[in-house]
């Protein structure tokens, strides 16, 4: 069955944990059709994983946590050996107990596009790699079946929405990458862009745009959602700044967010550092 079928899935745990090297403490599992090899990190060792760039920023049960997916390639699996995605929630500050909403996870990476399917294992895991130390776990009680706990925050589908701008799709003759004074996006030309597909549960959201011009004229960047213009982020100066658009009405569902330069007249560049919606 899917999660869905399944009702909401909650872990209440609790170890003692002592890593010496790499290690992580975590919701481990997979899913069949799509095979997907997935990861809830509550705590590591020596090495946060998994290395990649971070989709994103999800709050759950009070924590921030990066989304991540990868790709193996001709690795074991449940299935023998295939090529899957890993889907990752890794907590931006390290736990050891508490209540994990699994559910809350998995309605995230799916409202980012990363699709489960018929879920095969869940467990709560301690994994080590040419490691050392110890983990007791006194606490590990899954409970399956209902609906889920209200979200931490009201957002496209039920969660605090972080997105840093160089992992969306860009385009135009000129959008590129920049690593100052962030790492980040530059649009240089009417028509460069960058966006993304997000999922909506409801209609009204506020968007928060983290960027500054490259020089002190002002530099200005429209948001569009689903094709339909929603209002203009403006930065006056090179010092980077967040700029707010409140109460915005837009599409449910999945909707194209595009961040787009329409109105360059030749005297600044755009410098795009992350997109929050709440």
């Amino acid at each position: 069955k899917t999660h869905q079928q399944l009702g909401n899935i909650s872990i209440n745990y609790g170890a003692n944990y002592q890593p010496n090297g790499n290690s992580y403490l975590c919701v481990y599992g997979w899913t069949k059709n799509p095979l997907v090899e997935y990861y809830i990190v509550e705590s590591w060792g020596s090495w946060r994983p998994p290395g990649a760039s971070s989709m994103g920023t999800i709050t759950v049960d009070g924590g921030t946590y990066d989304v991540y997916q990868t790709t193996r390639v001709n690795q074991p699996s449940i299935e023998g050996t295939k090529t899957f995605d890993q889907y990752w929630s890794v907590r931006t500050s390290k736990r050891t107990s508490g209540t994990i909403s699994v559910s809350q996870h998995f309605n995230a990476w799916e409202s980012r596009g990363l699709r489960m399917g018929n879920m095969y294992e869940v467990s709560l895991c301690v994994e080590g790699y040419q490691s050392s130390g110890n983990a007791t776990v006194h606490t590990n009680t899954i409970s399956i079946g209902g609906t889920p706990p209200p979200p931490d925050d009201d957002n496209g589908g039920g969660q605090s929405t972080m997105v840093q701008c160089e992992n969306m799709t860009r385009g135009g003759t000129y959008a590129g990458r920049i690593y100052s004074p962030f790492s980040g996006v530059a649009l240089y030309a009417n028509g460069d862009y960058c966006k993304y597909t997000q999922y909506f549960a409801n209609g009204t959201h506020s968007f928060s745009l983290r960027g500054c011009s490259n020089n002190s004229n002002m530099a200005r960047v429209d948001l569009r959602i689903g094709g339909q213009h929603k209002g203009t982020f403006y930065y006056g100066g090179s010092y980077p700044a967040v700029y707010t658009l409140n109460n915005i009405s837009h599409g449910t569902g999945n909707q194209e967010i595009e961040l787009i330069v329409t109105a360059d007249n030749g005297s600044w560049d755009a410098y795009l550092d992350y997109l929050e919606i709440k």
